[in-house]
């Protein structure tokens, strides 16, 4: 039997403590692998799962500070390769794992951040080719989003300058590498996207590996390029080299060279192509001119075939016979009728009161109706009366009446 005072006794918490700073300076720095389980991202932004395998499982923690390093989006399922550090959970008295870095196992957390992205906005639509916009043939000015340093600004400047000298040209000048190279290059993408002088964009930046890459795979740069009302051209890294700007973009250059080429034509391929259209217009001016000709030989032949001429001129002939006897049946029918209008006249002032009155005559007008009196009796003694004579007119009152026989 044991005495207690051999006995050695830990509280709860004693012995929680004892074992959580045993395990910590035991496993302060560990690498582990399994499959995630359980797997919970919490509003706060710690992520809460289990790892496994076959035989045993652990839980685990990792806090919001360093969630933020994650390339990829973890998921139950995925094999994982995790370094932190082993502690105890002490309100529960079990142990995990407080992790500070996370990768998949057997495939980089780049890659599969790459490929988790490009379905998602996939199935979004945003690599649709019926969303994608032509360039413009012959733009007025071009903006280029890349580093103001370096080797691929310079060719570009070159060639664009060889094959169209004067094209306008803005550089927007952007980190293309480092955490702050993503949100400049989405920024630049908005910026340039509100002018109205531009009518298309590149994004470039020289080759490199996929992490010295990695700003042009990230979301926020996906959907600026997406969002711009101004065509994108990506021109991303080399030949090979893939992005996700690649899928979102309007245009995909292969290379940053590549895209000063697409952007504008040479000009003496546009001067060729003037002339060539130029040519074509002229020989289907000529063509039209020659066809309409031989028309026009064949009407002259068929109008020479009728004698069209002197049927005119017998026509013209009996025009003129046919006016000089109107102008002379216009004279005799004014002439008739000018003596009828006098005949006429002749009769109607034989007939006129003023002529008769001219004559030594008068009418006598009652007062004040102006009513003709035509006997003596029509008017009374005393009454006034008008003596309407050839020139004048008397105003008179009637002293006496004979109204005769």
């Amino acid at each position: 039997m044991v005495t207690d005072l051999a006995r050695h006794v830990y509280t709860v918490s004693a012995l929680t403590a004892e074992v959580k700073a045993v395990l910590e300076d035991g496993f302060s720095a560990v690498w582990v692998e399994g499959e995630l389980s359980n797997f919970k991202h919490h509003t706060s932004g710690h992520m809460y799962f289990t790892l496994k395998d076959a035989e045993a499982q652990i839980r685990a923690v990792m806090f919001r500070g360093n969630t933020r390093l994650l390339k990829f989006q973890p998921k139950d399922g995925l094999a994982v390769l995790v370094f932190g550090t082993v502690t105890v959970y002490e309100r529960r008295g079990e142990y995990q794992i407080n992790v500070e870095f996370m990768e998949p196992k057997g495939i980089g957390a780049l890659q599969l951040a790459y490929e988790q992205l490009k379905a998602r906005l996939e199935a979004e639509g945003l690599f649709d080719p019926a969303r994608k916009r032509r360039l413009p043939r012959l733009p007025r000015k071009v903006g280029i989003i890349t580093s103001p340093t370096g080797a691929v600004i310079r060719d570009m400047l070159t060639i664009i300058g060889r094959r169209f000298p004067g094209l306008a040209i803005l550089i927007h000048p952007v980190q293309v590498q480092g955490e702050t190279a993503a949100p400049e290059i989405a920024g630049a993408l908005a910026r340039l996207g509100q002018r109205a002088d531009l009518d298309v964009l590149i994004v470039a930046r020289g080759g490199g590996s996929l992490e010295d890459l990695w700003a042009f795979n990230e979301e926020v740069v996906a959907r600026a390029i997406a969002a711009s009302p101004i065509p994108v051209i990506s021109a991303v890294g080399h030949e090979t080299d893939v992005t996700i700007a690649d899928f979102v973009a309007d245009v995909r250059a292969p290379t940053p060279s590549a895209a000063a080429e697409l952007v504008v034509a040479q000009r003496d391929e546009l001067r060729l192509r003037v002339d060539e259209l130029a040519a074509r217009t002229l020989a289907a001016m000529q063509g039209a001119l020659a066809v309409r000709r031989e028309r026009v030989q064949m009407q002259g032949r068929h109008l020479a075939v009728v004698n069209p001429v002197a049927h005119v001129r017998r026509q013209a002939e009996r025009l003129g016979g046919l006016r000089q006897r109107l102008v002379a049946w216009w004279g005799m029918a004014r002439m008739l009728k000018q003596e009828r209008l006098k005949v006429l006249a002749g009769k109607l002032e034989s007939l006129s009161p003023l002529a008769i009155l001219a004559r030594g005559y008068s009418i006598c007008f009652a007062v004040p109706s102006r009513r003709i009196l035509k006997a003596a009796g029509d008017a009374a003694v005393g009454s006034q009366v008008a003596v309407r004579l050839h020139r004048g007119e008397l105003q008179c009152v009637v002293r006496g009446v004979d109204p005769g026989s």
